[in-house]
């Protein structure tokens, strides 16, 4: 059985490197495909179908994992550290 191994990615030094980590770890019954948000019109449309909302993310056979989710800017404690406040 084939894995599939969506990894997104903005094209980032740091973001390759996690990729390079992933497609380290990949056995031979994983497909990794790598989208960079940046330059993939379809790459942004398909990560907001994910619901992702930092980078990198992966997404293993159509499931964000559970390290991807979640993540992102929270308004409520960027305010509570002053963001906003004069």
């Amino acid at each position: 059985m084939r894995r599939k191994i969506e990894v997104f990615t903005a094209g980032c030094p740091i973001c390759d490197e996690q990729v390079q980590k992933i497609k380290d770890e990949a056995c031979p019954s994983c497909d990794v495909q790598v989208f960079n948000v940046n330059n993939e019109k379809d790459a942004l449309l398909k990560s907001r179908e994910y619901g992702i909302k930092s980078l990198p993310a992966v997404v293993i056979n159509g499931v964000l994992a559970d390290c991807c989710s979640n993540k992102g800017i929270d308004m409520d404690i960027l305010r509570s550290m002053g963001l906003g406040a004069a």
